[in-house]
């Protein structure tokens, strides 16, 4: 067990016996990541919020289930990565497009702004053909900046899963995007 772990275990021993300031301490130490998992699951702000209040509120009530000789993180990122699949199929039904932050930027051409459009949706495209937990790794890797350790551990697979997942991800975004690349060229 790493410092971290064992100063989660120290506040998941603390919730059992009811100190409520515990949890919310517990809370603090992993609301960041909580977000960006949920964001990258999830894809919407309010709606990973709403992912990442449930998780928290789903491991409250199963904390007395967790195993306290083991790391808490990692644990409670499987709970919240599961609601988080089952969020996304559960919406699958309803779409929901949002309006890019630099909609209304005057720094481009309208026809810059289009190819660059065009570019982020092939790339948006590209990403979603990929397998959901390909998905996650990739985006949790080289957008986020996780290691494979990090992503492991909160994943509960190997780092050379994840080490595989990224690689083959990447492969697959080259070849969906190589027609764009030698376009550019051009």
């Amino acid at each position: 067990m790493t410092p971290d772990d064992a100063i989660d275990a120290a506040l998941v021993a603390r919730v059992r016996v009811g100190e409520v300031d515990a949890y919310d301490t517990l809370v603090r130490r992993h609301m960041q990541r909580a977000h960006a998992v949920a964001f990258r699951l999830l894809g919407n702000r309010e709606d990973a919020e709403d992912l990442v209040q449930d998780a928290f509120i789903q491991a409250l009530d199963r904390i007395d289930s967790f195993d306290i000789e083991r790391p808490f993180a990692p644990w409670f990122f499987r709970v919240l990565t599961n609601r988080g699949l089952n969020a996304r199929q559960s919406r699958a039904v309803r779409s929901v497009v949002e309006i890019p932050d630099d909609t209304a930027t005057h720094e481009e051409s309208p026809e810059q702004s289009a190819e660059r459009d065009e570019m982020r949706e092939r790339l948006r495209e590209a990403v979603a053909a990929l397998p959901e937990r390909q998905q996650l790794i990739v985006q949790l890797f080289e957008i986020d900046g996780w290691t494979s350790a990090e992503i492991a551990r909160t994943l509960g697979i190997s780092d050379g899963t994840v080490r595989w997942h990224v690689h083959e991800a990447r492969r697959a975004l080259r070849e969906a995007l190589g027609p764009l690349r030698r376009q550019e060229q051009l």
